[in-house]
């Protein structure tokens, strides 16, 4: 018996990947968890594991290709009735989504077949976005939420087939039917004779996603809030030109960049903190904090006293920890501390979480971020450590440069930046010294906050970083 295997629902917010390897080829044989593919989605690159042993009968996807969740991935014949029950168990939950669910549209593997959807909602077409016919006298079934979603992006809800109870709409259709779009666009843009002949650049395809393939792009207005197109000049009539997709990682940066920018009135105040006392605590106990972990590269870092000083900011201010639901009007506080840590990869910057900073010392903080950067920076970090994130802390200070103007992490409530320490003249008793100055910034939510208050948490932040020994021991 043949039975499909569709991609599955790989974390909240996921609706798409990127073939990296197909690790199967037509005629294998292969056991159950066997890996068959590794795909890399807009967090992170994931292993997938067969979910049954028997013969591969067809690979449908190849390296480069974007595929979004519910596509066909691998065709098994799994040969006898007994090996095939499991496959008959998805065929009959599959029989039992409506032909506009069935697409991979608004699929998901992990989700319950949703109630029927009336048939005079579907018409003919294929793929994600098969055409919808729905009366237009009456409302479409969908909360104010998703039709505020609908609007952002530009999508007619009477076009969007629903997977909910009798045919509601929700935000994963709507979400589906975006990306949808996109690659269809993205196809009907690509082909022979539509890239340049310039010379190929390895370093930016490789930030970018490498080839342009079909599927591995598109316009990115339907996800930016505006429906409207912007003329571009002709770039080509003034020299040689790349075109290169924007996908994977890079094209959720350049969404959620804008979802911020949009809806998040941005305010940065400045400061700086003497951290140098920090600095000449901290060569004292490298060797202990490597020798206690096992590990060379776990070490008590300015960024490990900082998640800690944040930590202790946020319980006492905890308007920067919240979030402004615009769907009901309220603000979310939150009484937890997850911490988000911007981390620089070849893929673009990807912000993994330590959850409960509060709660953790200042040797555990050490060994998870150590932990969480190797993992983020190897395309291995965990889904859920990607995350519940509830306010992000941003270093160039490895790179260089005086200050920054950080962008929040939406739908949090501020992000603080921290810039290189350096050492410079400071006055201190009256007298001309010399001081490691750390370069602190804090973005936040004009909305849930005010000026005064961001000045007050920084310097919460910075009376710790300046005297460690009063932090330890409070």
């Amino acid at each position: 018996m043949t039975v499909d295997f569709k991609l599955p629902d790989l974390g909240e917010g996921i609706h798409e990947a990127e073939i990296i390897a197909v690790k199967v080829k037509e005629g294998d044989t292969i056991k159950e968890d066997q890996p068959i593919l590794e795909v890399e989605t807009d967090k992170a690159v994931v292993e997938i594991p067969s979910p049954y042993g028997g013969t591969i009968a067809k690979v449908h996807v190849t390296a480069g290709q974007l595929v979004t969740v519910g596509s066909v991935m691998v065709s098994y014949n799994l040969g006898t009735d007994k090996a095939a029950a499991p496959a008959q168990a998805s065929a009959q939950s599959a029989a039992a989504t409506p032909a506009a669910t069935a697409s991979t549209q608004a699929a998901t593997s992990s989700r319950p077949a949703p109630a029927v959807v009336p048939a005079q909602l579907v018409a003919a077409g294929n793929g994600k976005n098969a055409v919808i016919e729905r009366d237009r006298s009456r409302p479409v079934p969908a909360t104010p939420a998703t039709r505020r979603l609908a609007r952002e992006l530009g999508i007619d809800l009477y076009t969007v087939a629903g997977s909910g109870p009798a045919g509601r709409v929700l935000k994963e259709d709507i979400m589906a039917y975006a990306a949808g779009t996109l690659e269809s666009r993205m196809q009907a843009s690509t082909g022979p004779g539509k890239t340049s002949t310039a010379p190929a650049q390895p370093s930016m395809k490789d930030k970018f996603g490498g080839t342009e393939v079909a599927g591995g792009g598109g316009p990115l207005r339907s996800g930016m809030g505006t429906a409207e197109a912007v003329e571009y000049p002709d770039f080509a009539k003034y020299g040689p030109v790349e075109r290169l997709p924007l996908k994977s990682i890079r094209r959720k940066i350049a969404m959620n960049m804008t979802q911020a920018w949009t809806h998040i009135p941005h305010v940065t105040h400045y400061d700086e903190a003497d951290v140098t006392a920090l600095s000449a605590a901290i060569p004292k106990y490298e060797a202990e904090f490597a020798k206690r972990a096992g590990n060379p590269k776990v070490r008590p870092t300015l960024t490990v006293f900082a998640l800690k000083a944040i930590a202790s900011a946020l319980e006492k201010y905890p308007q920067f920890n919240s979030s402004l639901d615009e769907n009901t009007g309220e603000i979310v506080v939150k009484h937890y501390f997850n911490i988000g840590v911007a981390v620089a990869t070849e893929r673009g910057l990807i912000v993994p979480v330590i959850k409960d900073v509060d709660k953790k010392s200042f040797f555990d903080i050490a060994v998870e971020l150590q932990e969480i950067a190797e993992k983020t920076r190897t395309g291995k970090i965990e889904l859920e450590r990607l995350s519940g994130g509830t306010f992000t802390l941003t270093n160039i200070g490895a790179i260089g440069g005086t200050s920054m103007s950080p962008m929040i992490n939406f739908p949090e409530a501020a992000i603080l930046g921290m810039a290189r320490a350096s050492q410079k003249p400071i006055v201190k008793d009256g007298q001309i010294a010399v001081g490691t100055i750390l370069p602190l910034a804090l973005s936040f939510d004009h909305r849930l906050a005010d000026g005064a208050e961001a000045a007050y948490f920084v310097r919460h932040v910075v009376e710790r970083l300046e005297d460690p020994i009063r932090f330890l021991l409070g």
